[in-house]
């Protein structure tokens, strides 16, 4: 374990710790949150101390909740009592156990199985000139003192909560199976399809085109767009759709003839960076982030609450009748194919680096790459000196390691990274 992250309480009697921020949904599981709470006892007066993990929606300013208006929404809460234990409790996991030893005495352990239906960790961007927290789905892990786990008439002073922001995640699955494709078939016949079913974020896709013009009109431009559609579920469902790609070409394609060509789009958050209600992946603190990544969930479970996202490319083909009045009479045909855009898988052994200034303290950043933790169970496999480091599935060696390591102190790591993208 390389890293551990802790916060303690302001009254300094609580301690939370956790290994990672960070929990992968895999589809049909969810990593376990599994953390150790610190705990003094000398200052409870019978009071007994609980963690909480909640899965919240915020619609609205932080400045409301002061004066009363909530602006946020429980999607999920899960209370659990730490002190006095109750009950026979369960079996510590191998990260509570390093967390354990880490904590010392007065540590308890606590874990947390989230059900596959809750959303991701998702923020939608704001303007330009909005300014507090963005609207979003988060998750927060509280650890309070108080004399019942929920007693809304209790008040609960800040001095005795700690709290840590976490991130559900997903990762793209891995796939060999073609793209999609879409067929129209008048007023002329349009094929579009892509170039393979999942694409990363920064990566380019490729959309072959096939027209044949059998009608008596005139293609004049072709216009590409890449779609995200937002579907906020809470009271009611509501989507909203932005064009976060979209680029026009001026291919003329005259009546009774064919026409085939790749073109390539690549949505970037960069070139989005002004659009209000954008989504992105959630984020810890003010770390860089992405497009949001698409949703995966099992048919046929149980609707999800909070934000979904998707994303689909919109092939639209202009036809004119030409002369004067051409662009009066035109036509669209428009095809749309479902695309499925996310963050590859980590390889094996490594975990990413959260990219907040505060959780920085044990890596670099390289030329191009991202910050990325050696676990410290590798450490011990590692000799003294240069790693070549190749990704599953590609032939590229996408790191180069320089280690220094003292076999009896892991706190210094130097290295940098080659052309190792997310």
């Amino acid at each position: 374990m390389s890293k551990v992250f802790k916060k303690t309480s302001g009254n300094g009697d609580l301690t939370l710790y956790l290994g990672k921020r960070d929990f992968v949904d895999h589809v049909t599981s969810v990593d376990i949150v599994d953390g150790v709470l610190k705990v003094d006892p000398a200052n409870l007066n019978g009071r007994k101390v609980f963690v909480y993990l909640a899965c919240a929606f915020r619609y609205g300013s932080e400045d409301l909740d002061v004066i009363g208006l909530s602006c946020r929404k429980d999607i999920w809460v899960k209370r659990v009592q730490v002190f006095p234990v109750v009950g026979g409790g369960i079996g510590k996991t191998p990260m509570q156990e390093a967390l354990v030893k880490k904590a010392g005495e007065q540590a308890h352990h606590f874990s947390f199985e989230m059900p596959t239906n809750l959303p991701c960790s998702v923020a939608l961007q704001p303007g330009p000139n909005d300014s507090g927290k963005a609207c979003g789905v988060d998750f927060e892990l509280k650890a309070y003192i108080a004399k019942a786990a929920d007693d809304g008439d209790e008040v609960i002073e800040k001095k005795d909560t700690c709290r840590l922001m976490i991130r559900k995640i997903q990762f793209s699955p891995a796939s060999t199976t073609a793209g999609p494709k879409a067929e129209i078939t008048s007023p002329l016949q349009l094929s579009a399809s892509l170039g393979k079913e999942n694409y990363y974020h920064g990566d380019a896709i490729s959309i072959n085109v096939k027209i044949n013009n059998d009608s008596s009109k005139v293609v004049k431009k072709i216009k590409i767009t890449v779609e995200q559609n937002t579907a906020v579920v809470l009271y009611s469902s509501d989507n909203y759709v932005k064009a976060v790609c979209s680029e026009e070409f001026g291919e003329t394609i005259n009546a009774n003839s064919t026409f085939e060509k790749e073109f390539t789009m690549t949505p970037l958050l960069a070139n989005n960076s002004e659009k209000r209600g954008i989504a992105v992946d959630g984020r810890l603190k003010d770390g860089d982030t992405n497009l949001a990544s698409t949703t995966l969930c099992q048919s046929g479970e149980k609707e999800m609450q909070g934000i979904i996202i998707s994303y689909k490319v919109k092939v639209s083909v202009s036809l004119s009748s030409g002369g004067l009045l051409g662009s009066l009479t035109g036509s669209d045909v428009v095809a749309e194919l479902p695309l499925i855009l996310m963050s590859p898988k980590p390889a094996a052994n490594w975990s990413k680096s959260v990219t907040s200034s505060d959780l920085m303290s044990h890596s670099s950043r390289g030329a191009s790459g991202p910050e990325m933790v050696l676990c410290t169970s590798d450490w011990m496999k590692v000799p003294p000196g240069k790693l070549h480091i190749s990704q599953d599935g590609h032939s590229n060696v996408v790191a180069l390691l320089t280690l220094y390591l003292n076999r009896n102190h892991f706190n210094q790591i130097l290295y940098s990274t080659i052309g190792y993208r997310l």
